[in-house]
């Protein structure tokens, strides 16, 4: 994911990192020839593309499961049956 250019015009973000964050940043810099700023930027764009593609898989599977088109196990009912993996009384999947 390599941003070399911007769709509009680049603007200034400062941010506050720890000293070791700052110091792996430009440890990388220096290693990749590339900036602090675009590795930054290219950071803070990656980071975002994750958390946008989780909340909206969460919202879909929350949609499904709110119009009944999906089926989940209750939580205690699956924990119970790992639980019981390996044991003389192991249980059956919940269904």
């Amino acid at each position: 994911m390599a941003h070399t250019h911007f769709e509009h015009p680049a603007v200034t973000l400062s941010v506050r990192v720890a000293p070791k964050v700052r110091d792996q940043l430009e440890e990388l810099a220096d290693v990749t020839g590339r900036t602090k700023s675009f590795l930054a930027a290219e950071a803070i764009e990656s980071y975002l593309n994750m958390q946008m593609w989780q909340l909206k898989s969460l919202q879909k599977t929350v949609k499904k499961a709110n119009n009944n088109e999906v089926k989940f196990v209750d939580h205690t009912k699956v924990a119970d049956w790992l639980e019981s993996w390996g044991t003389e009384e192991e249980q059956d999947s919940p269904k």
